[in-house]
């Protein structure tokens, strides 16, 4: 019968073979902490359970895995076989191979991020996506900083705290995570005055307001991922600009997803672009630079370089921005858009834009390769808050697994994790949006579960 004397000392354990060849892998302080940790374990399972004391090579291995555990990335690649383009769970956009490129050269050693190359002196990040920005939309000047939120908290502070914003009612809506306008302009110290009501907003709404109030901004936000239908009406953007101009007011366009490319030209709902917003006279335009651009998480700021100047000069502007990474990937992404290439490097573009036989014949190939399922008609769709309700037709390959619910779970536990979805007890899987360089991995996955079911 064992009993704690059987425990062995710390310094013991040290002495080990296996044991100093996880002191070269992870450290002495770590490796000191799990040895400390599984000693406790097994000591606390011994007096509270009566569990035996283990033998020293499952000691040993306990301590590797809590080794293991403690330093195995939580944030991983994942394949998304969902059809969902933009999932916001699984980090929105794919990178271009062109941008990757440009962040990792960035990422490496040293860069230029403030630093003028042809003075000496120190510069200002600004520039790295000023004058790409200022080519490809047709404007004076611009900003990025972290993401679209912290782009309208960032504008609304420096142009318009303690002062009111006029926001029509059919726009006060919240989006995912929790995203709700008012609540960013009561932090930013906006007041907000609202017009209209939840369905309808006219023009007259903003002529009185603008009237009978001091406004120091009139802000338009995109209604993102909500789409009101019926009795609904809401005046063009170009005549709450004019409008707006009259009083001397400036506007502000949260344009959320930001398209730079129609999304009508392929088969789906307009959704508003960049360009219209600009062409419609905004002052400032607001937009994500993942999303419909596809590239890294930041927000983007165009328009009228006086304001942008108050913009980046605000004391806010240096908690909200891009640090060099960013700066390089969403240089890179938008050069697609500058050499007219979006469609063909950019991966939300090429999953968009894919022929529908083109995804048929590669779920036929995962059928004959598995020699499993069915190839089915289904739909992908846009997500991550853009273009809300619309849908694409695809291929899927369905499988019919006894237990859908545990099959997907063994799916999500392989390397790398494979993500699907199950409907009217089929797991589907869309190969729209599967990189190509991820199919091997998916189906030496997807053969694994097939020929291992779990029990």
């Amino acid at each position: 019968m064992s009993d704690l004397s059987q425990l062995p000392s710390i310094d013991y354990l040290l002495q080990q073979e296996n044991i100093q060849k996880l002191l070269a892998i992870y450290g002495r302080p770590l490796t000191l902490e799990a040895i400390r940790n599984v000693l406790e374990d097994i000591r606390q399972a011994f007096i509270n359970e009566n569990t035996p004391i283990p033998d020293e090579s499952v000691m040993i291995a306990r301590i590797k895995n809590q080794l293991n555990l403690w330093l195995e990335p939580s944030l991983i690649s994942v394949i998304n076989a969902t059809g969902v383009i933009l999932h916001t769970n699984l980090g929105r956009a794919p990178l271009s191979v062109a941008t990757r490129k440009a962040i990792s050269a960035v990422g490496v050693g040293y860069s230029n991020l403030e630093f003028n190359l042809e003075t000496g002196k120190r510069g200002k990040r600004s520039v790295h996506a000023n004058r790409l920005l200022a080519h490809l939309t047709a404007v004076e000047a611009g900003y990025v900083v972290n993401n679209n939120a912290g782009a309208i908290l960032l504008v609304l502070s420096a142009l318009a705290s303690q002062k009111n914003v006029l926001v029509s009612r059919t726009q006060l809506v919240e989006i995912g995570g929790g995203f709700r306008i008012p609540d960013v302009m009561r932090q930013s110290g906006a007041r907000l005055v609202e017009i209209g009501t939840t369905n309808r907003i006219h023009l007259y709404d903003y002529e009185e307001a603008l009237e009978n109030e001091t406004i120091a901004l009139v802000l338009v936000a995109h209604h993102s991922n909500f789409k009101l239908i019926g009795f609904h009406s809401e005046p063009p953007l170009r005549e709450v600009v004019e409008t707006a101009h009259r009083y001397g007011v400036p506007v502000v366009h949260d344009l959320g997803s930001g398209a730079l490319l129609d999304t009508a030209d392929y088969g789906l709902a307009h959704e508003p672009t960049v360009q219209e917003s600009v062409a419609a006279g905004c002052d400032l335009v607001c937009f994500s630079g993942d999303k419909l651009i596809g590239g890294p998480q930041a927000g983007i700021i165009i328009g009228k370089k006086d304001l942008i100047r108050l913009i980046r000069t605000h004391p806010l502007a240096r908690a909200l921005r891009a640090d060099k990474l960013t700066l390089a990937g969403v240089a890179a992404t938008l050069t697609h858009y500058l050499k007219n290439e979006a469609e063909t490097e950019i991966p939300i573009w090429q999953m968009i834009s894919r022929p529908l036989e083109s995804i048929r014949a590669t779920a036929e190939n995962w059928q004959d390769y598995l020699g499993d399922g069915d190839v089915v008609p289904g739909f992908s769709t846009v997500g991550g808050g853009s273009l809300p309700t619309e849908e694409l037709p695809t291929y899927l390959l369905a499988l019919t697994p006894p237990r859908p619910d545990v099959f997907l779970n063994t799916l999500r536990q392989a390397h790398p994790p494979i993500i699907a979805r199950i409907e009217n007890d089929r797991v589907l899987l869309d190969p729209r949006t599967v990189l190509q360089e991820q199919e091997p991995a998916l189906l030496r996955g997807l053969l694994d579960v097939l020929q291992n079911p779990v029990d």
